[in-house]
């Protein structure tokens, strides 16, 4: 993730996302850079439009909310019939027990 952060973090500084300057902001945390990644997310990123993705992104995220709260009403209907099984087990352990 920290090179995701740091290719955002030269985005957001108007500084060009490439090898170099990857390096250089990752290599600044303390932490060595690796090649591979560096080289993997600068041909990732090579003629992406960052501001538009991050616009998409943010549109997915306002979006999910809505549709997690549909997840959570269909969790409450699984747990009442959960429920309503789990009593009549009882029940029914109780004519053998």
């Amino acid at each position: 993730m920290e090179y995701i952060y740091a290719a955002l973090l030269l985005h957001k500084l108007g500084k060009p996302v490439d090898e170099e300057h990857l390096k250089k902001v990752v290599s600044a945390t303390g932490v060595h850079a690796d090649e591979g990644k560096v080289k993997v997310l600068a041909a990732s990123l090579h003629g992406v439009d960052i501001d538009k993705e991050l616009e998409s992104a943010v549109a997915l995220s306002a979006a999910a909310p809505a549709s997690a709260s549909g997840a959570t009403e269909h969790k409450k209907d699984e747990k009442k019939e959960e429920e309503k099984a789990s009593a009549a087990a009882e029940g029914l352990s109780s004519l053998f027990g």
